[in-house]
């Protein structure tokens, strides 16, 4: 009987160190939890705290917009400072970043189409050309470059056939995943990578060149704003008949102001004896329209990234999209 109770004790005394640690592993688990949920909520908070801060530093930027569009002279140039120079704003604990760029300097793959109402698109020679002479400039193959054009006249239309070199639903529907072309216009660039013929390393290398901006309207080139590296643009406009160092002298010799009229820049001897048609040369700009707004913020430990489009047309200037994160 001794040698029994021995053994209950030992049974109990092993039973309440099970219960003990299992107890103990609980509480730890609990504790890592609370742990857990404590830095999501001060993650969650500083993330607000953040975006709070971004939408701050919009009005700021919006500001600086109606200041350079109300300018006496019409136009906008790159006097003053305010293009691609970021902007420090320091905060309690954190600082934000601004960048302001011109956001009408790029190729508006919109442009590839004309008209207002979506489903009722159709293919716009001019912008498809515009579109085959830069990818060709940044060494895309020819045969690449208008079947890319040419595709995205086809996802813009509002038709089923498909153009030469093009692609409808026909074509996507062949997918691993298949879809269907859009109709109507593109909201983003990230779009274009849906597009038949553009691989990643086709994207990759169109997407600081391009945009998509919230019209049909060809590219509003600013001719005063645009840097010596953007010479592309230049070149694109009339790719048949530019080409990229006759493009690259013309902005090595803007004036220090900028030009005063698209007619003194039509009339450069590099241009004069150039044929555009006036579409073309309605196409260049003095005075931008769309702005680019990049911010970078940072406090508590997190980070906010924010771009904005912004119409300057607008009295006052406005946000017309927004997006969080990175590029893409």
């Amino acid at each position: 009987m001794i040698r029994k109770g021995h053994n209950e004790r030992g049974a109990a005394l092993l039973t309440v160190l099970l219960l003990v640690a299992v107890m103990a592993a609980l509480s730890v688990a609990a504790l890592e939890r609370l742990r857990l949920s404590t830095r999501l909520a001060a993650n969650g908070a500083a993330i607000d705290q953040a975006r709070a801060y971004a939408l701050a530093t919009e009005v700021m930027a919006l500001d600086r917009i109606g200041i350079l569009a109300g300018q006496e002279s019409g136009l906008t140039t790159l006097v003053g400072g305010w293009h691609n120079q970021p902007f420090a704003v320091p905060l309690p604990g954190g600082i934000v970043t601004a960048t302001l760029t011109d956001g009408g300097n790029c190729f508006n793959l919109n442009s590839v189409a004309e008209g207002v109402i979506a489903g009722s698109y159709t293919p716009r020679a001019v912008g498809i050309r515009q579109f085959v002479g830069l990818m060709q400039t940044l060494g895309i193959e020819p045969a690449d470059s208008r079947r890319i054009a040419a595709s995205l006249a086809d996802w813009i239309d509002g038709d089923a056939a498909p153009n030469p070199d093009g692609a409808e639903d026909d074509y996507y529907a062949q997918a691993a995943i298949p879809y269907r072309t859009g109709n109507t216009i593109l909201g983003d660039t990230s779009e274009l990578r849906a597009i038949a013929g553009v691989t990643p390393e086709i994207y990759a290398r169109l997407r600081p060149w391009v945009c998509a901006l919230p019209t049909t309207d060809l590219s509003p080139i600013n001719v005063n704003t645009l840097s010596l590296d953007q010479a592309p643009l230049v070149s694109m406009l009339i790719p048949d008949q530019l080409d990229l160092p006759r493009a690259r002298q013309i902005l090595a010799e803007r004036p220090a102001v900028g030009w005063v009229s698209t007619e003194d820049f039509w009339r450069l001897p590099a241009l004069k004896a150039l044929t555009p048609d006036m579409e073309v040369r309605n196409q260049t700009k003095l005075r931008t329209r769309w702005f680019n707004l990049a911010l970078d913020v940072e406090i508590g430990g997190a980070q906010v990234n924010e771009t904005a489009l912004i119409d300057g047309a607008l009295v006052p200037a406005r946000i017309v999209s927004r997006q969080w994160g990175g590029d893409e």
